[in-house]
């Protein structure tokens, strides 16, 4: 006779697709094309080891987005299943809501304009300048390290009005901040602290100007007298945690873009007036997203075929979502006159919305203007299958981008 032992519920869990999937960025993950036609919402076990639905279609993931009943704030509750560890304290997850709730919103959206006064001539001449510095140093250059780094590390100090020389300090904690691990991370509370100290000792020193002076300032308006330094500081730290990591992260990918599309380099170097455009569906087929944006099911709701029970993890796929061909005619294939070229997810949506998303246009903009202007031949110094790309992190990002021109 034979006996049939059940499967245990371990041995059932470990059946569970593992996500991520692969860190490589210069091609979609072979994952996709199955998700998209056969599974839109499907059950997979994340990093921390929790299960979680992972939402592929345009439509779906648009429901979770714009659906606030599908929470960030409660992603960072104890207890709550987790994509990974925080790296943050979890008040700090909704930090545009904390923002918002602390009567702040207004100086930082002033912060976040890139028609501030200046901002786009400073811009200019600090990729110039970086420019300047990869010729000067010569071929091979690293593209990431020695300009999408610091081209966007310099535009969040020059915004928070703080000295540039703090911006390599403070970018080395974002190593450890964008981790994606299964447990808590030492480091990250020692670079917060780290961090937090300095943006305060900025908050009190009179050579502080931009956005950081003016929450200083608000610590005399009795109206904000709920403020603490620390609230204020960690709109600082956040703000350039978040920002840089997005706008560099987005700004790298869109370079390797650029380079794997050679006729699309030579249309805008022949048309630099394409650029706004270009932008736009760079950002659609960027993969530097490498997670999922995670929302809580604060009740149970249907997410097409499925029901969702409340207190479950979502996940929203953006780079699925912004390959769909439901949504995306011929989602492959780059175009500068799709019908919607503000579609995409790569910014969020709904009620989370990146509210930084002009910036980050603009940002990425004016660095290829100013790229494909001084560096018309721009190209990779190494076979593209040789970039290696960075693990266990939050974006995917090549470690190095060797270039020549």
């Amino acid at each position: 006779m034979t006996s049939t032992i059940e499967p245990t519920t371990a041995a059932m869990a470990d059946e569970l697709t593992r996500f991520p999937f692969d860190a490589n960025g210069t091609r979609l993950p072979d994952e996709l094309a199955h998700l998209l036609t056969h599974e839109p919402v499907k059950k997979v076990r994340t990093i921390a080891g929790a299960p979680a639905w992972l939402v592929s279609s345009y439509p779906l993931c648009r429901q979770v987005l714009d659906d606030p009943r599908f929470s960030l704030k409660d992603t960072s509750a104890e207890g709550a299943p987790r994509q990974y560890a925080l790296t943050i304290p979890p008040e700090v997850v909704n930090n545009m809501g904390n923002i918002t709730g602390a009567g702040l919103r207004k100086a930082v959206m002033k912060a976040l304009n890139p028609k501030a006064p200046g901002l786009e001539a400073w811009l200019t001449g600090h990729a110039h300048a970086l420019v300047d510095q990869l010729v000067t140093t010569g071929i091979p250059g690293d593209l990431r390290r020695e300009f999408t780094v610091p081209y966007s590390t310099g535009l969040h100090c020059h915004i928070l009005g703080i000295p540039q020389s703090d911006g390599p300090d403070l970018y080395r904690s974002l190593h450890v901040a964008f981790m994606n691990s299964p447990r808590t991370i030492p480091a990250a509370g020692i670079n917060w602290d780290r961090d937090m100290a300095h943006m305060i000792d900025r908050l009190n020193d009179q050579e502080t100007t931009g956005l950081m002076a003016e929450l200083a300032a608000l610590r005399e308006d009795f109206d904000y007298a709920h403020l603490t330094d620390e609230m204020l500081a960690t709109v600082g730290v956040t703000m350039f945690g978040a920002g840089v990591i997005s706008v560099m992260g987005f700004l790298t990918m869109a370079l390797v873009s650029l380079i794997q599309h050679p006729e699309l380099k030579a249309r805008l170097i022949a048309d630099p007036a394409l650029i706004p455009a270009a932008v736009d569906e760079l950002l659609r087929i960027n993969l530097s997203i490498a997670d999922g944006l995670p929302r809580i099911a604060t009740e149970t709701m249907q997410l097409g075929d499925v029901t969702v029970q409340k207190g479950e993890l979502v996940l929203v796929l953006v780079e699925a979502a912004n390959h769909d061909p439901a949504e995306f005619e011929d989602p492959h294939t780059v175009r500068l006159d799709r019908p919607n070229p503000n579609a995409h997810l790569s910014f969020g949506g709904g009620g989370h919305y990146c509210p930084a998303t002009a910036l980050g246009k603009r940002h990425a903009q004016i660095a290829i203007e100013v790229l494909l202007e001084r560096l018309p031949g721009l190209d990779l110094a190494v076979p593209i299958e040789q970039l290696v790309w960075r693990t266990g992190f939050m974006k995917r990002i090549p470690e190095r981008l060797p270039v020549l021109w």
